[in-house]
């Protein structure tokens, strides 16, 4: 079998960062951008803990899906199963920088969150009890510090 393009990128040289990992023309012509919201760096930095990215995906998710500008361009948020970041994917042809202010936005949304998370009931959700708030806001807050805030080329493109 061949190898998938995310198998191809350097995990070696990854950096914490935003970036296109794939754009896709769906059957009808629509144009599906995945994007990769790299939180840690790959085998260098602690992946995110499972609970930590559960929290995020609640978190994120509700606040992209309910965006007065970018709602109805969501197609899905989740979690990698690597645990250094999630998935984004978004109807159109997309660059890091369009996104770079919702990005912000949300982040900043899950660094400052307070109460319950959304979807978090034995109503809502398969394991809803499997969710760190505190390392979901703590998480947040150093990316959007450290990476949103100021990104450079290496944290918007793949080396």
């Amino acid at each position: 079998m061949d190898k998938i393009a995310s198998f191809t990128i350097d995990h070696l040289r990854l950096l914490r960062g935003v970036y296109v990992s794939r754009q896709d023309t769906t059957p009808s012509g629509d144009v599906v951008t995945t994007f990769d919201i790299r939180m840690t760096e790959p085998n260098r930095q602690e992946p995110l803990s499972p609970p930590t990215l559960h929290a995020i995906e609640h978190l994120a998710a509700t606040y992209l899906r309910n965006d007065p500008e970018w709602g109805n361009r969501i197609v899905y948020w989740g979690p990698m199963g690597c645990c250094t970041g999630n998935y984004l994917l978004m109807q159109g042809s997309l660059t890091p920088e369009d996104i770079l202010p919702l990005l912000r936005s949300t982040f900043s949304f899950i660094a400052n969150h307070q109460g319950p998370i959304p979807g978090a009931s034995p109503r809502d959700c398969g394991n809803y009890t499997f969710m760190d708030a505190d390392g979901a806001r703590k998480a947040a807050r150093v990316y959007l510090d450290e990476v949103l805030s100021h990104p450079t080329e290496a944290n918007l493109r793949y080396p």
